[in-house]
This record gives C-alpha cells, structure tokens and sequence, in this order.
C-alpha cells in the first residue's frame, strides 16, 4: 500500500513539482488575530461567490413585462418587470431562496468590512512599506472593486430603490468632462432607464466584476506567499527552549519561507532586531488549522446575520415606477460617505474651463471619490521606507502618521453622516437645506481638528529628544 501512495506522489511530483511547492508549509504566520482579517475577506469572497451561483440560476435579467403568480397576494396577477418577480420568487417561493439571498447580502456587507478593517490594520502598522507597497495598491484596488460589485447588485431587484439609486450613477457617469455621455451609454445600454441596463449590470456583477476581484487576490496572495510576513517588534531576544528547535513554538522562515532551525545547544537564538527571520505559525498544519477555524466562525457568523436579520425588502418598495421616487432612498454604509459628497457638494462648484463644463455632480460623485483612493493607493510612496522593513510597528508611536489615519477616518465619517442628512435633519428638527453648509464645514473643520488632537496626545509638538529618536525616517522605531 505504501509503495503505491509513493507512485502516486511521485507521479505528481514529476509533474507538478510537488517537492519545491512543500516549502511554503514551513512559511511562518504571525500568531496575531488581527492578521487574519485578509482570511475573512477570502472567505467571504468564497460565500459570495457560491450563493450568486444559486441565485443566478433563478434570476431573469431581464424588464420585460410579466404576470407574477408567486405567493405574495399583493402583487398577484400583475405584470411587472421579469427582474423584480424573479427576486420574488426566490425570496418567498425558493426553497432556501431567502436565506441564501440573505447571506450573499450579509458576506457582501462582511467583505467590505474585513476589507476595510484589514487595511486599517496595515496603514496603523506601518506594514504598507517597503517592500509590501505592491500589495497595498493590490488592496486598494479590491475596496474599490468590491465597492462597485454591490453597487451593480443594487440594480437587479429592479424595484423602486434600485432603479433611483441606477439613475443617481447614471447621472454621475454622464457629468464626466467630455467623455460622459458615451461612457453612461456603454455601462448603462444607453439612456436610463433602458431594457440593456439590468442585462449589462447583471454581466458585470455575476462575472466580470468578480473575475477582477478574483484575479486581484490571487495577485495579493501571490504577493504574500513571495514575501514574508510583517511581525511585531519582540520584546527580546528569541532563545528557544532545546538545541534544534523552533523558535517560539512555531517555525521560523528566512526571506524563502523555508523553516529555520536554531541550534547550539539551545542557548543560541534569534536577535530582537533580526528581521531575517520571521517567528510564528507555519503555514502547514498550525496555520491551515487556525484558518479552517475561521472559516467556520466566519460562516457561524453570516448564518446568524441571514436567519435573524432582514434584508432589502424589495415587496415594500415595489417594482420601477418612473413616475414616482422612494421619499427615503440611502446607500449601504460603505457607499455613504461618496453619495454624502454629493450632497455636500453646492451647485455654485460648477464651472466651465477652456469650454470644458465641470459640474458639481462630477466633482462630488466621481472627482472627490477619486481622490480619495488615489491618496489611500500612494501613501506607502509618501511615507517611504529606503530599506525593507519587516517589524510592524506601535501606532502610538507615530505621530504624524496616526494623525492622518484619524483625519481621514473622520473625514470618511463625516461624509457619511452628511450622505444621512436627511435623516439627520429630521433628528434636529431642521431641513436639509439650512443644515448642509454646516456639514460642508464639518467635513473640512472636523478632520482638522480630530489629526490635530491625535498628533498632540501621542507628544507630536513635544521637544523630547529620545521621543524625536525613537520617531525619526517617518516614525520607524529602533529594532536594536
């Protein structure tokens, strides 16, 4: 038996080089819980992709009339968009339908969020540098895919949110400088509202948006397994307890993931500052351990959401109507703070220059987004590291560099709240036409305010030498 399992490896192995490929399960992970962030996002993206195939077989992508003889009386014997009856028909007469519905819903929500959360992670920690500003570009473009991705799922419910929230973009896409209208043709089958809009959005977020996201992490993952891992600064020396051992309880890697054995009769070990060296998890079998973990937790967690929570309830809107409008109509919270610029945004912003119109539409929906990921994707080229760095580092001990990522949180934030000005006003008894330009303030005042403070708590504008040390090139502490 054990001679035919040793041909049978050796038949892959002459193939597929099995051999080289068993390095990587000796490669360390950091045995810290918030690195496993990017791992929820995986596997959220994984949910995703499965539940869209279950939905997409009972989806009809398409606004051309139908009787609806499904279970809810309300709309019995009506005809409406194919679209909107066939969401329907999987959220009330499916079996499973509605709880798979949910948890695509809920795994997008937990997606963005791990997403988000693992680059604050990253930007705090200083671990975007040199040599990991690849990856962190690789990042960025994933927020912004995933971000698109719900939004083109927003659309094929085709109901009364849908087709206002398609509209908003249709006429953002159309305010672009010279370009416009034959790129809001291209995207949304011409004129909204068209038969080609739900047919296109459906083929982009089935298939070409998440054949994108697909390809960036395998590019991410790629990136991961070349390069070591960031780790903590020790808080010592590392002297493992007997001569050829591990260091740390786990495996120790060099630059090629392979594991590293510290000898001399145990009293040799790794330096504090040896950055050589990773100390953690190797990947095979600790790590892969820790990761089916989280697999399972993560889809603990989206079947709690999807059997206890409701999601967009598409029978109270109904379905298109383009004689009326939704009197709420709002994003999810991860597309807020860009429908806030909109709202914040005053008409008077329009102008004209060398005969080229520039609206206040552009430059709230489309202008200040941009630039907000354009400032994100950059950042690890402006605050640059000359040589590799591989030891993460004490966000408290980095002023100027804290101080902006509170700045820009709390610009994000305030951004959303002013996309809630409605409801905001409602709150303050007020109307949302005497409320904005205290938002346009608050979205310059507050940000300042909030890096400001940040950067004096943790002594920025302190004069202490050893504090000046410890904080020179950028905030990068001493390793020694």
């Amino acid at each position: 038996m054990a001679s035919r399992l040793e041909a049978v490896y050796d038949w892959f192995d002459d193939r597929l080089d099995v051999d080289d490929a068993s390095d990587f399960a000796g490669k360390a992970f950091p045995a810290e819980d918030s690195y496993l962030l990017g791992e929820v996002a995986l596997f959220c993206f994984v949910v995703l992709v499965s539940t869209g195939v279950f939905l997409a077989f009972f989806y009809e992508p398409s606004t051309t009339a139908v009787e609806y003889e499904g279970s809810v009386a309300r709309y019995q014997g009506q005809e409406m968009p194919a679209a909107f009856t066939s969401v329907l028909n999987i959220t009330y007469d499916v079996p499973f339908g509605m709880l798979l519905r949910r948890m695509h819903h809920w795994a997008a929500h937990l997606f963005v969020a791990s997403i988000a959360l693992h680059m604050l992670r990253v930007f705090f920690t200083g671990a975007y540098r040199n040599p990991r500003e690849p990856n962190w570009v690789v990042g960025t473009g994933l927020a912004g895919l995933s971000m698109f991705a719900a939004y083109t799922g927003y659309a094929l419910p085709y109901d009364e949110f849908a087709s206002t929230a398609v509209g908003i973009g249709y006429n953002v896409a159309g305010s672009i400088p010279l370009v416009g209208d034959p790129l809001a043709a291209i995207v949304f089958g011409g004129s909204f509202p068209t038969s080609a809009t739900i047919p296109r959005f459906f083929f982009m977020h089935v298939f070409l948006i998440p054949a994108a996201i697909a390809g960036l992490i395998a590019v991410h993952m790629a990136i991961l397994i070349r390069q070591k891992h960031t780790e903590a600064e020790r808080d010592g020396d590392v002297v493992p307890p007997g001569s050829s051992r591990p260091a740390a309880d786990g495996a120790g890697v060099d630059a090629a993931g392979t594991g590293t054995e510290v000898a001399d009769g145990g009293r040799a070990g790794i330096a504090r500052d040896d950055d050589s060296i990773v100390i953690g998890l190797p990947a095979f079998p600790n790590q892969a351990a820790v990761s089916a973990v989280v697999f399972f937790l993560t889809m603990a967690v989206l079947s709690l959401l999807a059997g206890f929570l409701p999601v967009h309830n598409i029978a109270a809107y109904g379905p298109n109507d383009p004689a009326s409008t939704p009197s709420l109509i709002m994003p999810d919270w991860f597309l807020m703070w860009g429908y806030g610029f909109l709202k914040v945004v005053p008409s008077w912003m329009s102008v004209d220059v060398l005969g080229v119109h520039i609206s206040s539409e552009f430059i709230g929906g489309l202008l200040l987004p941009g630039l907000v990921f354009a400032g994100v994707a950059v950042w690890p080229f402006i605050d640059r590291a000359e040589e590799p760095e591989h030891f993460s580092l004490n966000p408290l001990d980095r002023p100027p560099q804290t101080a902006v990522g509170i700045a820009a949180m709390t610009f994000v934030m305030v951004a959303s709240i002013a996309g809630m000005d409605v409801l905001v006003a409602e709150i303050l008894h007020t109307s949302t036409a005497e409320l904005r330009p205290y938002l346009t303030a608050a979205l310059v005042v507050v940000p300042v305010a909030a890096g400001t403070i940040t950067y004096a708590v943790l002594g920025g504008f302190g004069d202490d030498d050893s504090d000046d040390a410890s904080r020179s090139d950028g905030g990068e502490g001493d390793h020694d």
